[in-house]
């Protein structure tokens, strides 16, 4: 199997727990942040080229669902929630 070396710089997907409910998490490097996203949990703008996380809900049903249900957090925002 070859090396993913895109999946590795970018780091790999966790769950964490939060709010009595469990989330998947994957950081996303500034290279493949193409667009700006606003941040939930602050309400700003994560720009374009900034390395942040993605957030959904781990009992999503993989999907379309799962899909819409994605957030851009800032990292350090996540860290707070």
């Amino acid at each position: 199997m070859p090396l993913d070396v895109e999946r590795l710089m970018q780091g790999a997907l966790r769950t964490e727990q939060r709010a009595g409910a469990s989330w998947h998490v994957q950081p996303l490097a500034a290279r493949s942040a193409v667009k700006a996203y606003a941040c939930p949990g602050c309400g700003g703008t994560i720009p374009e080229g900034m390395p942040h996380v993605v957030v959904w809900r781990a009992d999503s049903i993989f999907g379309e669902r799962a899909v819409e249900d994605r957030r851009h957090w800032h990292t350090g925002c996540w860290r707070a929630a």
